[in-house]
C-alpha cells in the first residue's frame, strides 16, 4: 500500500489537495451569506474541522468503481470526489440544474447519481444499509469497488447502523463506514451517546469487521487510513469502519448556536486545531511550497469560487409545474391482457399457488431478479405461508435467501441493491406479517421519495410483499392492515388483490415495472377455494384498473382485499332475499386508483357503499368516499356509507375478532339500509 506523507508526496498532488481544501473552505464560509441575502442555502452544516478525512474520502473514491453515500456535512468530500464549486452552489441555493435533486432536496445534500455519488436522506445514518445493499450487488456482479457511507459519530446510536454492520459482516461485503467523530450530535456530547469514548468500539466484537482509527484533522493520516480501508475491503471482501477523530469548529448548522453549550476554552481549542491551517503550516515548514505559491493557490481558488457563484446565480429556478414530475416512474404496460380479464375456462388455482408460480416464472424471465426476507428460504419451507417454496432450490441462494430479522435492513438493502443497475428487480417480504413492518417505515419513506427527490435519476425497483389482514385469529400483530397509513405517502404503487388471477397478474406487472410497488396479500385467502381462479400462464393486470366482479344497477359496493368475497356473497343474498341488483367493484389497485370505473358505477346506481377490512376511521375508504362526495355529488341519491373495522385494535379471542372485523352480516345491514334510503 502506498503511504502518504509530507516529504514524499509529489508536489502536484499536494497542490491539488491544498486547492481543494482552500476552495472547499471558501464555499463553506460563504454558504451562510446566501441565506442572509435571501438567495437560499437555508440549511448549512459547516464541515470545517473535518477537512482531512473528507479530502481523503473524495480522493480515494474511484468514479466508475465505487459508490458513495455522503451525509449533509460532506461538502469537501464531494468536492474532492470531483463535483465542481458551481455544482455545490447550485445545490445550496436549490437551482433547477442542481445535479443532486434539481432543488427538490434540502440544501447541503450533495449528490451526483450518474457518478455513483448517491442522493441520500436527511435522516442520519439510514443510508448505511442502502450502501450495504449496493455492496451486495457489487459482489454478485463481480464488480470491483467499494460502497462508502459516511456520517457523524452520534449517528452510530441509531439501531440501523448496527443492522448495516451486522449484515455486511454476515455477508462479507466491501463496505466502508466512515465515522466522522467531532464529539457532538448537535449539542449532545458523545458521553451522552455511548459508554465508549469512541463509538466505533461498540462494534468491535463483530466478526469480519476491521476498524481503523485515524486523525481526521490530518490529511496524510486520513489518506493512509482510507487507502488501507479500500484496499482491505476489496481484497478481503469484508466491511471496514474508518473512525476519524475530528473537531467541529463552528456550530452544528446555521440554525444552531454553539456558544450556548461550548465554553471559551473549547472554542479556542477547536480553532487552533483547524486542519486547513495545520496543512498550510506543514507545507511551509517542510519547504514544499513558498508563501507566494500558497497565496497564488488561494487566489486561484477565490477566482474559481467567484466564477462559480456568478454562473450559479444565473441558473434557472425550478418550475412550479414540475412538482408532478417523477412521482412514480412509468410502469410496465400489459401487452396482452389490456383490461386485466381473461377466459375463465381451465383449472382453478389458489392464491398461494398463483403467487408462487408467478414468482418462479418471472425469475426465469428476468435473471436480474432477487428475493429475500425473513424465513423465505429455509430448506423446503418458503415463508410462513410457503409463497416462496422451492425458489431457492431452483434459482440458488445468491438470488433467493433469508435476511436477518431486521425489517429496516431488508428494505434498505433492496433500495441499495437496485441503485447498482436499473435492470435489477427486487422482491422482498418486508416482514413475516404486515403488522411487523413498522420498524422499516423510515426506509419505506425513502423508497417513496427517492424518484422525486433525485429528480428522476433513481427509482428503487422493488416489489414489497406484505401478508395483510385478519380473519385468521391472529390478534394485534397478525391481523391488521397498513394501507390507511401507506397510501398517505406519494411515490408508491399499492395493490391489494382478492383473487388468485389478480394476484398473479398484478405481481407480474409489479416485477416488470420500474419503481416501488407495495403488494398487499390477503393472507386469509391464500388457500381459499372461493378466491381460487383460472390463471393463464402469462396473465397480466394493469395498475389502476378496477374489475367489476358483479354488475348491478341498484347499489355500488366498492371494495378490495378480504372483504371482496364478503361483498359478493352479500350481493347474492340481497338479490335472492330482497330482489336488489347490487354491483361489486374490486378496485384491486389503490394507487393508482381507477376513478373512472368507480364514477361510472356511481352514475349507474346513484348509491355507494365502501367496504374494506381496515378501520372505518381514517381508513382508505374515507378517501374514496370523499372523492365521490366531492366529484359525483350530483349523481347521488343517498349519502355515501362505509363499512370496516371498529376503531380498536384487533382482539385475539375469536369473539373479540368477530366484533372488530367487518363480516357479511354487517355489510348486509348497511347495504340494505342504503338501498331502502
Amino acid at each position: 500500500m502506498k503511504k502518504y506523507d509530507i516529504k514524499t508526496t509529489d508536489k502536484e498532488t499536494l497542490k491539488k489537495w491544498y486547492h481543494l481544501m482552500t476552495l472547499g473552505r471558501a464555499i463553506d464560509e460563504k454558504a451562510p451569506a446566501y441565506l442572509l441575502q435571501s438567495l437560499g442555502w437555508s440549511y448549512h452544516a459547516p464541515y470545517a474541522g473535518h477537512d482531512g478525512i473528507q479530502l481523503a474520502m473524495g480522493q480515494v473514491f474511484k468514479r466508475g468503481e465505487d459508490f458513495m453515500f455522503p451525509y449533509y456535512r460532506d461538502m469537501l468530500t464531494v468536492l474532492s470526489a470531483g463535483l465542481t464549486a458551481e455544482e455545490l452552489i447550485l445545490n445550496g441555493i436549490s437551482k433547477a440544474t442542481d445535479p443532486a435533486s434539481g432543488g427538490r432536496h434540502m440544501s447541503n445534500h450533495f449528490a451526483k447519481p450518474e457518478w455513483g455519488i448517491q442522493n441520500v436522506s436527511s435522516a442520519t445514518a439510514n443510508h448505511d444499509s442502502q450502501a450495504v445493499g449496493t455492496a451486495r450487488a457489487m459482489v454478485y456482479y463481480n464488480h470491483k469497488g467499494v460502497a462508502i457511507a459516511s456520517h457523524g459519530d452520534s449517528s452510530t446510536s441509531e439501531g440501523y447502523v448496527y443492522e448495516a454492520i451486522n449484515g455486511a459482516s454476515k455477508e462479507r461485503l466491501p463496505f466502508i463506514l466512515v465515522v466522522q467523530d467531532n464529539g457532538y450530535g448537535i449539542s449532545v456530547p458523545k458521553k451522552d451517546q455511548t459508554a465508549n469514548r469512541k463509538a466505533s468500539e461498540n462494534f468491535k466484537g463483530i466478526k469480519n469487521l476491521r476498524i481503523i482509527y485515524c486523525n481526521g484533522k490530518d490529511v496524510f493520516d486520513s489518506m493512509n487510513a482510507m487507502t488501507e480501508a479500500r484496499e482491505f475491503a476489496i481484497a478481503n471482501r469484508t466491511p471496514v469502519i474508518v473512525h476519524a477523530n475530528c473537531v467541529r469548529i463552528g456550530s452544528h448548522s446555521n440554525s444552531d448556536k454553539h456558544t450556548l453549550y461550548r465554553d471559551e476554552n473549547e472554542l479556542k481549542y477547536v480553532k487552533e486545531a483547524d486542519p486547513l491551517m495545520k496543512f498550510r503550516r506543514m507545507l511551509l515548514r517542510y519547504k514544499r511550497f513558498t508563501e507566494e505559491e500558497l497565496k497564488e493557490i488561494e487566489a486561484n481558488a477565490k477566482k474559481e469560487l467567484s466564477a462559480a457563484n456568478k454562473k450559479a446565480l444565473a441558473a434557472p429556478d425550478p418550475n412550479p409545474a414540475s412538482i408532478f414530475d417523477f412521482v412514480t416512474p412509468e410502469p410496465y404496460h400489459p401487452q396482452k391482457y389490456i383490461d386485466g380479464t381473461h377466459n375463465e375456462e381451465g383449472e382453478k388455482k389458489n392464491l398461494v399457488t398463483a403467487l408462487n408460480e408467478t414468482l418462479k416464472a418471472e425469475f426465469r424471465h428476468n435473471p436480474d431478479t432477487f428475493l429475500w426476507g425473513q424465513d423465505v428460504a429455509n430448506k423446503d419451507k418458503g415463508g410462513v405461508f410457503n409463497v416462496s417454496k422451492g425458489m431457492q432450490q431452483e434459482f440458488g441462494e445468491e438470488r433467493v435467501f433469508n435476511a436477518p430479522i431486521a425489517e429496516d435492513y431488508i428494505v434498505a438493502t433492496a433500495n441499495g441493491m437496485s441503485r447498482f443497475d436499473k435492470k435489477i428487480r427486487v422482491v422482498i417480504e418486508g416482514a413475516e406479517f404486515a403488522d411487523y413492518f413498522w420498524p422499516a417505515m423510515e426506509q419505506y419513506v425513502e423508497c417513496t421519495h427517492d424518484y422525486w427527490r433525485s429528480n428522476g435519476k433513481f427509482s428503487p425497483n422493488i416489489t414489497l410483499r406484505l401478508a395483510s389482514g385478519g380473519f385468521i385469529g391472529g390478534g394485534m400483530y397478525h391481523s391488521q392492515n397498513l394501507e390507511g397509513t401507506l397510501t398517505t405517502l406519494p411515490g408508491a404503487r399499492i395493490v391489494y388483490p382478492s383473487f388468485a388471477d389478480d394476484a398473479a397478474g398484478l405481481l407480474r406487472t409489479s416485477m416488470r415495472s420500474e419503481g416501488f410497488t407495495v403488494f398487499l396479500e390477503p393472507k386469509a385467502l391464500y388457500n381459499s377455494v372461493e378466491a381460487s381462479t383460472v390463471i393463464p400462464d402469462d396473465f397480466e393486470v394493469p395498475f389502476g384498473k378496477a374489475r367489476i366482479r358483479r354488475p348491478g344497477k341498484d347499489l355500488s359496493i366498492i371494495t378490495y382485499g378480504n372483504t371482496t368475497l364478503f361483498c359478493l356473497n352479500t350481493a347474492e343474498r340481497l338479490a335472492k332475499e330482497d330482489g336488489w341488483d347490487v354491483e361489486v367493484i374490486d378496485i384491486r389497485s389503490l394507487i393508482p386508483l381507477d376513478k373512472e370505473a368507480i364514477f361510472e358505477s356511481v352514475k349507474k346506481t346513484s348509491k355507494v357503499l365502501v367496504v374494506h377490512e381496515d378501520k372505518v376511521f381514517s381508513g382508505f375508504g374515507a378517501e374514496i368516499a370523499a372523492m365521490i362526495g366531492t366529484e359525483m355529488f350530483r349523481y347521488l341519491d343517498a349519502p355515501v356509507q362505509r363499512v370496516g373495522s371498529t376503531f380498536t385494535p384487533v382482539g385475539f379471542n375469536p369473539i373479540l375478532e368477530k366484533a372488530v372485523l367487518p363480516g357479511e352480516d354487517r355489510i348486509y345491514e348497511a347495504a340494505k339500509k342504503l338501498l331502502e334510503y
